[in-house]
């Protein structure tokens, strides 16, 4: 998987008014000639990874544990078909289009070397409402959600450069077996899911203690 891996397209955000919100938006990500990746600060909210990005809802996005969000071509191209419309690289939200790499089998904690930088991951990607005021799809979030293919935020463990044809070279996996599509299953809901998370203990601190209290609400019941 990794010897055909690459960056396909990088990607920045062209700032848009939020329907319904006083925010602006950066999930209009278009394609540039590269990308510098930084370490956007230790507190979630503390802007993008990638110098120059949007993050308009600083509650929710940016940040050392989200600070470069990675969608394969090959989602978006199934994506296409699913909907009948084009989705240009970018369309997502995302800083990298990846090509060759299965994105969702990715354990939580694997370093990625892309470019000149080191990349790990960090997180699923859990879908809002400006996703789906994004594309404009009719319960959007469910479907996207059901899929289960979230693509990856990353964090920045050493800055460096990022441009299109770059490859990504992969890490030795943590070995804990929880990835980004089993993590992703526990951010929405299976418990089942979440109660292999907590075990691994790969979610950063925050994120594992608001699932840890999620987990012993529901068990209380």
């Amino acid at each position: 998987m990794s010897g055909a891996a690459r960056v396909r397209s990088t990607n920045l955000a062209r700032p848009r008014p939020d329907p319904g919100t006083p925010r602006t938006t950066g999930i209009d990500k278009h394609p540039v000639a590269g990308i510098d990746v930084v370490v956007p600060g230790p507190a979630h909210g503390d802007g993008s990874g990638a110098v120059g990005d949007h993050v308009g809802d600083a509650r929710h996005h940016g940040g050392a544990d989200k600070a470069v969000y990675a969608v394969a071509r090959e989602e978006l191209d199934w994506w296409e078909a699913e909907l009948g419309r084009e989705l240009r690289d970018g369309s997502f939200g995302e800083n990298l289009t990846t090509v060759g790499i299965d994105l969702g089998a990715l354990e939580l904690g694997r370093l990625l070397q892309v470019g000149s930088a080191t990349l790990q991951v960090s997180l699923p990607r859990q879908p809002c409402a400006t996703f789906a005021r994004h594309l404009g799809e009719r319960h959007w979030v469910r479907r996207f959600t059901e899929r289960g293919d979230c693509g990856a935020y990353l964090r920045v463990v050493v800055p460096g450069r990022i441009s299109p044809g770059d490859p990504v070279g992969l890490g030795v996996a943590p070995g804990h077996g929880v990835d980004l599509r089993v993590a992703s299953a526990a951010v929405m809901g299976d418990l089942d899911a979440a109660r292999a998370v907590l075990d691994a203990g790969c979610l950063p601190e925050r994120y594992h203690d608001a699932m840890a209290r999620r987990v012993g609400r529901r068990e209380a019941v």
